[in-house]
């Protein structure tokens, strides 16, 4: 058992307010708590691992080439391997998500993101 208490995670922020931080995971899979500010997109992207992203609180939409969903409160939505997208708080509150990636991933795909 490997357990990780949230205020000892590794968190970083690759833009004002938007948090995120390293939950329990594995090479396989690996999960990231986030929360991001009114009115913040991440960037279109894309990445080899599958993603599930769950909207914890408040109004998240995820936008793809070919689509766009809003997520609320418990609402979730899979994106392929190498699917471009993007991830906007399009509420008036702070949003609360959670995703989960397989395989696994580090925090390096932010960290070392060149624009």
């Amino acid at each position: 058992m490997k357990p990780v208490a949230f205020d000892e995670a590794e968190t970083y922020e690759p833009d004002e307010g938007w948090r995120r931080v390293s939950m329990a995971g594995s090479n396989r899979f690996s999960f990231e708590w986030f929360e991001k500010p009114p009115g913040h997109s991440s960037p279109m992207h894309d990445h080899e691992n599958e993603q599930v992203c769950l909207c914890l609180k408040g109004e998240l939409t995820v936008v793809s080439e070919d689509d766009e969903v809003t997520l609320q409160k418990n609402d979730s939505v899979l994106l392929e391997a190498n699917e471009p997208h993007r991830v906007e708080n399009t509420g008036d509150e702070r949003a609360v998500g959670l995703d989960v990636f397989a395989p696994g991933r580090s925090f390096d795909f932010w960290t070392d993101r060149e624009e």
